[in-house]
């Protein structure tokens, strides 16, 4: 019955109860101050409580940890949070001390919960993590739902929406099953918020109808309340005032009369529909309360901020719009120097893409390219430059643009892409550029379509003057062609989605009557993470060293077979090297002990031929597919790769899906590739989409012959690919040659 919201019926059943023992009684109560509390009935709550604290001082009973749980729960939620987290911390050590697995695995999802209410979003992962394995290994099921649902709110909070999307929607369905309505309809809700962020408002508003159809069939008023809150917000957005207005009036009126005080939510929803009504003084007013006050959530008073800044500079004071987004930015860095991990600093940049946007935007529009190119590059790769001891915080003064192009020795292509307006610079030695491009959206499907279009074995794009591909060409590369020198390389700073296109495929326009070639023909291309990373990059060393080579690994599953081209690959490869300078890793001993075991920091470039997966939800999870007896043994992860240091000149994947799957906001493709940079290697070669076992051997051989008569990196890549091009056939499709992209930080 409290599973399905049916306090009311629940305490009929317990007041007809009559316990025959004292742990009875003290269950009885405790269950009996959850619904009360449940039900809004505070001081009836409370009186349980103390008649169950009167048993259990008597004796030691086990079940007492039910109450103490009940007083974590009830302190939460009267606003006591630290007073609260006290008793949750009290009562898991109860239940260990009892050995009461299901209590211990109870507090850790109350703990969970608890740490996402104070912003403390990695220590929610961890708690909620715990829960959901002890909860397993016990059989406890809705607990499991929870701990599932808690990890995926964790995750939304941290920006993370495609793992927080997956979490949610394991926890409905396990509360749908165990008909714990309750819980299901938070999870439909919470799911609700993805759809919104990702703008679905169709799907989102029939998630928040969802939620309050059920709501409103168990009548909890707090559930309520949440779904008319959902429902102003998603209104909003559509840019229905009325509805907005309507819903706002209901929930202000439910939320007054349980509280007498209006949640941060609402008042956050009342500022920005006060803003869209052109009623300014209140809106300011109101998204000052909530900016300003600590104890509202991060996430909150960064929207809260953001809204402020675009107030101010539509009443077109625009001094005031840049002090505001500076202060939200100062508030989002604060919280992130808080996360101690990658997995959760990673998606975390999320939060703040709006207010970077927004910024941005403004500093254009007043025209200084320079410093939004500045704050442009201060949202980029931060976890990865970190990890590499580049200063990346708002306080970083980054060195001129143009001294970081005569460094590099390219013409430097910076993108961002704005919901509103995308921007490009170009950065030669000797002058900075913008030029406005489409927003994100209208980007976005040509981008897909053509990205389809070549991982198509069959099309070929040349042939059929893929539109795709030539108009991403004249959006995205053709304003700034004259700033490009024809033997200068091109390095390409890219942003989103673009980090997941391959800037040499797309399709340079031929004069009339004649086709079009692809843009690799006219430059070298590179990728590279952020300016920051580039101003403190050493100089290349001689294209000299050491080999690292491990490959044709043992089959390990039929998911992994072993392929007879990846034995002539590593011949091709070795033949480049002379024995010495070269250590070997195959069949069974190709495997990540070896590669660990071997100082991978002594070598300049490390190759693996072997199968890989990548990760979409979590990318640190992808991995490399070696030799070795059980999956904990034969996959070399990128988690694990990043925590080992190199100072390879060269690593290359010649893999699938070497260079990741998953993008973050700022950070760009997250996945094999972005480890070993992390790890310190200078450039990597990985693979954006599955690789032909057929051409890739032939590739290699003709990429280390470049680098053996000594051309750098991109030079040596892009003659090998040139040359697959040139042949003509089969392979001079890109599907065969373009998966393999050069990133560098140099």
């Amino acid at each position: 019955m409290l599973y399905r919201g049916m306090y009311a019926d629940a305490l009929a059943i317990l007041n007809d109860y009559r316990p025959t023992s004292p742990p009875d009684a003290v269950r009885q109560l405790a269950i009996q101050s959850f619904a009360l509390m449940r039900q809004h009935r505070i001081p009836d709550s409370v009186a349980a409580l103390a008649h169950a604290d009167q048993l259990c001082r008597s004796a030691d009973i086990a079940v007492c940890g039910d109450v103490l749980r009940t007083h974590a729960i009830l302190a939460v939620r009267q606003g006591n949070r630290a007073q609260g987290r006290q008793i949750l911390v009290q009562t898991l050590n109860f239940a260990r001390a009892h050995q009461d697995q299901f209590l211990a695995a109870s507090v850790a999802v109350n703990l969970g919960w608890q740490a996402l209410q104070t912003g403390h979003f990695d220590e929610a992962v961890d708690w909620s993590r715990g829960a959901y394995r002890d909860a397993q290994a016990i059989g406890a099921e809705d607990l499991q739902q929870a701990a599932s649902g808690n990890l995926g709110w964790a995750f939304y909070e941290l920006g993370d929406g495609e793992r927080a999307l997956e979490q949610y929607r394991e926890a409905e369905r396990n509360a749908a099953k165990l008909g714990d309505t309750v819980s299901q309809l938070k999870w439909i809700s919470t799911a609700g918020y993805v759809y919104r962020d990702s703008g679905d408002l169709a799907r989102a508003t029939d998630a928040y109808r969802q939620a309050y159809t059920l709501a409103t069939r168990i009548d909890s008023r707090e559930d309520i309340d949440n779904a008319l809150e959902d429902l102003a917000q998603v209104s909003l957005d559509s840019a229905n005032l009325t509805a907005a207005d309507s819903y706002l009036a209901q929930v202000s009126r439910l939320e007054l009369a349980a509280t007498n005080r209006l949640s941060a939510n609402v008042r956050l929803t009342q500022g920005m529909l006060a803003a869209a009504q052109h009623n300014d003084s209140q809106a300011q007013s109101l998204l000052l309360a909530v900016r300003d006050e600590a104890a509202n959530p991060t996430t909150i008073r960064l929207l809260a901020g953001d809204q402020l800044g675009r107030l101010f500079e539509r009443q077109g004071n625009r001094p005031q719009a840049e002090a505001t987004y500076r202060d939200a930015l100062a508030t989002f860095e604060k919280a992130r120097e808080q996360l101690k991990s990658e997995e959760t600093t990673l998606p975390f940049v999320a939060n703040a893409t709006g207010i970077y946007d927004d910024y941005i935007h403004l500093l254009v529009t007043q025209g200084h390219p320079q410093q939004a190119l500045q704050l442009a590059d201060q949202s980029r790769a931060r976890t990865l430059a970190q990890s590499l001891g580049v200063a990346s915080t708002a306080t970083s003064v980054l060195p001129d643009p143009r001294l970081i192009a005569r460094k590099s020795g390219a013409t430097l292509l910076f993108y961002w892409l704005g919901a509103q307006h995308s921007w490009l610079w170009a950065v030669t030695p000797d002058k900075i550029s913008i030029f406005p491009l489409p927003a994100e959206a209208e980007i976005l499907p040509r981008l897909d379509r053509y990205r389809h279009a070549l991982i198509d074995s069959v099309q070929d794009p040349i042939r059929n003057a893929n539109p795709d591909g030539l108009a991403l060409y004249q959006i995205l590369v053709a304003p700034a062609q004259p700033l490009i020198a024809p033997n200068r390389p091109v390095m390409i700073l890219a942003d989103g989605a673009l980090t997941q296109l391959n800037f040499e495929t797309l399709l340079v326009p031929g004069a009339p009557s004649t086709q079009p070639h692809y843009l690799i023909q006219d430059a070298t291309l590179l990728s590279a993470p952020s300016l920051a990373t580039l101003a403190r990059a050493q100089p290349a060393r001689p294209s000299v060293g050491r080999l690292l080579l491990l490959g044709n690994p043992l089959t390990v599953t039929d998911d992994f077979p072993n392929l007879p081209l990846f034995g002539y690959e590593m011949s091709q490869i070795q033949r480049h090297f002379h024995p010495a300078a070269a250590a070997v890793f195959s069949a069974a001993a190709a495997s990540p002990a070896h590669y660990f075991a071997s100082n991978p920091a002594q070598f300049a470039y490390i190759h693996f031929v072997a199968h890989a997966v990548a990760s979409s939800t979590d990318p640190l999870d992808s991995a490399i597919i070696l030799s070795g007896p059980a999956e904990g043994a034969y996959k070399l992860y990128a988690r694990d790769i990043m925590q080992r240091p190199i100072d390879a000149q060269l690593v290359t994947i010649s893999a699938c899906y070497g260079s990741g799957t998953r993008q973050y906001a700022g950070e760009g493709l997250v996945g094999l590739s972005w480890a070993f940079l992390h790890a310190g290697a200078h450039s990597v070669i990985g693979a954006l989409w599955e690789v032909s076992d057929e051409s890739t051997p032939r590739l290699m051989d003709s990429l280390y012959a470049g680098l053996e008569a000594g051309q750098p990196p991109s030079v040596a890549l892009r003659q090998a690919k040139l040359a697959l091009i040139r042949a003509g056939g089969q392979f001079g499709k890109p599907f065969y040659w373009a998966p393999f992209q050069l990133y560098t930080r140099q």
